[in-house]
């Protein structure tokens, strides 16, 4: 019989074995386990197919079907699963921790490979997920105006020691409109919050843990309000930075797409920009004039973030101005303050 796990003992295991999920390729695009190999039971169609036979026929009849779309796979299964298998043990689930994963549980330990399977499935790891959101999380945020820099300083305080989780990193999209430029595609906010857990997970709860001030939506991405409550009831580190030290960070990091894409992120804040400054920014974006289409979009930008941070008690914002965008000075900085020291 496999061993059964509770999801918090699975995903401790995962650290040594590698998990097979069994779910169908579009469950598993939509989310999963971060680490799982897709290893399913079913391609879409085929689930399609007994799911509706399920219904509309039986149970007896359905899991007919199934043997007879799973019977000629099961060799190829086998060899597959015994080249992936560390110290011959394998993790196995599915959604509910019911038939599909049960099945291969069988098959491999037919086949003398040790097995672990995830109590309640998927759905149970998700529960376990959302619930780690309300635990209290030790967290400081890193805020600051667009421009300021703030992903590339928490990437450095990362290398030197410091606990970081980059929501941005995860949510590839760097949070405004032009925010998924040269990104890879943003994940589900289902697969955002399982790989957010994935790396509070290795996390020392004694110590701080920092993130970036974001809105509740980073891209398509949507905060669990679980996170988002509190992010924004954590102690913030204001970086006051003038607009002439951050435009020239804009420019480099933006003007080089093309412009097709360019003239797209200034059209989704077309209405917020207010009619002349978004005409103005597309003949600054004609001329080539990227620091003038970076200095109207900020005057957007600037007046929504400090509005975003006038939401927070004065006692939860610490400020320091900074003048400079280089990397390591304002890492320096940041380190120096007594935030970074304050025992929890």
């Amino acid at each position: 019989m496999p061993e059964k796990l509770n999801p918090e003992a699975f995903l401790d295991a995962a650290q040594t074995y590698p998990i097979l999920d069994v779910r169908s390729p579009g469950e598993f695009e939509r989310a999963h386990i971060p680490g799982a190999i897709s290893f399913p039971i079913f391609n879409n169609e085929e689930r399609a197919k007994v799911g509706t036979t399920y219904k509309q026929v039986g149970k007896d009849e359905a899991i007919e079907l199934g043997l007879e779309i799973v019977g000629p796979k099961l060799a190829k299964w086998v060899k597959e699963v015994k080249k992936l298998a560390i110290d011959n043990t394998i993790l196995v689930h599915c959604w509910r921790g019911g038939m599909r994963s049960g099945s291969m549980a069988w098959l491999f330990e037919t086949a003398g490979i040790q097995v672990k399977t995830l109590i309640g499935g998927y759905k149970a790891y998700r529960n376990y997920v959302l619930s780690e959101f309300e635990r209290e999380i030790p967290f400081r945020v890193l805020g600051g105006k667009t421009g300021s820099g703030k992903t590339d300083i928490l990437l450095e305080m990362q290398k030197r020691g410091v606990q970081v989780i980059d929501l941005e990193g995860i949510a590839h999209h760097r949070g405004s409109a032009f925010g998924h430029l040269g990104l890879a595609p943003q994940p589900t906010s289902e697969q955002f919050e399982n790989e957010v857990v994935a790396q509070l997970r290795k996390m020392d709860y004694e110590k701080p843990i920092w993130i970036e001030d974001e809105s509740r939506n980073i891209g398509q991405v949507y905060m669990p309000l679980g996170l988002y409550t509190q992010l924004r009831a954590a102690p913030v580190l204001f970086l006051d930075i003038d607009a002439q030290f951050r435009l020239p960070y804009l420019v480099e990091v933006y003007a080089h797409y093309p412009k097709a894409e360019l003239e797209r992120a200034v059209g989704k804040i077309k209405k917020r920009l207010g009619g002349d400054h978004y005409k103005n920014a597309m003949i600054a974006l004609e001329n080539n004039d990227f620091t003038q289409v970076a200095a109207l979009t900020l005057h957007y930008y600037d007046k929504a973030y400090v509005h975003g941070l006038e939401k927070r008690t004065k006692e939860q914002i610490a400020r320091m101005e900074l003048n400079t965008l280089n990397t390591q000075e304002q890492t320096d900085a940041v380190l120096a303050h007594p935030l970074c020291h304050n025992s929890l």
